[in-house]
């Protein structure tokens, strides 16, 4: 079943019995729920109302959403007036100190607004997915199992019909503190000025492990003769990273610089931790991987093998 009702050209389709695909321009999400049906019903139609009018709202704003956050800024600062926009920016906030524009947030942003509407009496759990970052709702006793796959550039849907192909996942429930998983690596829909092939970040938002993915990626990184960069520009006119370089391809690279790469990695996502940004996160180069935080007992990712990789090994073994 299809729907454009009163949707400006935002679809959305039933999937199955349990997920529903909403998309309005670039904004792209799966969604499911469980629960009483009527509360289920309700709890869809309220994100529905809400969802139709995300993207004019973040397309009024625009302009100010590529700029970057200024190193001096405030919370007070923020010029933003949408509660998704400013969301963006308070997530960005944080990593003010390099350059970062509220877009870093986006799609976990989208997440958290639209998964509130599911915060009512009769819903057990629900899950917002924004092309990978994804926003829960998780009552009492409730858990959902997150899939990891490492190669951006290569993933489809149905490869993970079986969930065979995933190179990790995580089992998150009620009592952590985690409620948003995003990813952010060059391989990826979005640009990044790192190398890594993936980087999946969990927090207390969605919002807040977007923009902590994107820094994390971009610190995954080396210089190297091989890689190729280009500027932002000059892949996309409108991108908010303007002239910066960003990665369009890197070699087969040797293990002392994958091991490099990704130290350098996971010393930021550990900086992060320490602040109380992020709960965890897992960073992919290269057929290697290598785990950061993620100490709440049962939150710890495992690799394909079934093996909790709380230290570095490689993707396609148990370590």
């Amino acid at each position: 079943m299809t729907d454009t009702t009163n949707a400006m050209n935002a679809t959305r389709t039933q999937l199955d019995a349990a997920r529903w695909h909403w998309q309005h321009g670039p904004i792209d999400l799966i969604l499911s729920a469980d629960g009483e049906a009527s509360a289920v019903q309700a709890a869809y139609e309220a994100c529905w109302a809400r969802f139709v009018d995300v993207l004019p709202e973040l397309v009024g704003e625009l302009t100010l959403l590529r700029r970057p956050v200024p190193g001096s800024a405030a919370h007070s600062d923020c010029a933003l007036k949408g509660p998704v926009a400013r969301r963006m920016w308070s997530a960005c906030h944080p990593h003010r100190a390099r350059y970062i524009t509220p877009m870093a947030a986006v799609a976990g942003s989208v997440a958290d607004e639209l998964i509130a509407a599911f915060a009512r009496e009769g819903i057990a759990r629900a899950f917002i997915n924004n092309g990978g970052d994804v926003a829960l709702y998780l009552t009492e006793g409730q858990q959902y199992r997150v899939g990891v796959f490492a190669d951006l550039g290569a993933f489809s849907g149905a490869i993970l019909s079986d969930g065979s192909a995933l190179d990790a996942n995580v089992t998150l429930d009620a009592a952590m503190p985690i409620r948003g998983v995003a990813t952010s690596g060059w391989r990826g829909r979005s640009f990044s000025r790192g190398i890594a092939d993936s980087v999946t970040v969990l927090a207390r938002n969605a919002a807040t492990a977007d923009a902590a993915a994107t820094v994390i990626a971009n610190a995954v990184n080396l210089e190297h003769a091989g890689i190729v960069r280009r500027p932002a520009s000059s892949l996309k006119d409108d991108s908010d990273l303007g002239d910066m370089l960003v990665t369009v391809d890197v070699p087969s690279l040797p293990q002392p610089l994958i091991d490099l790469a990704l130290a350098r990695g996971v010393e930021a996502a550990q900086r992060l931790q320490e602040q109380g940004l992020i709960e965890g996160a897992a960073l992919f180069l290269q057929g290697q991987a290598r785990v950061a935080g993620t100490h709440h007992k049962g939150a710890l990712f495992r690799n394909r093998a079934g093996t909790t990789t709380e230290a570095p090994c490689s993707k396609y073994a148990a370590c």
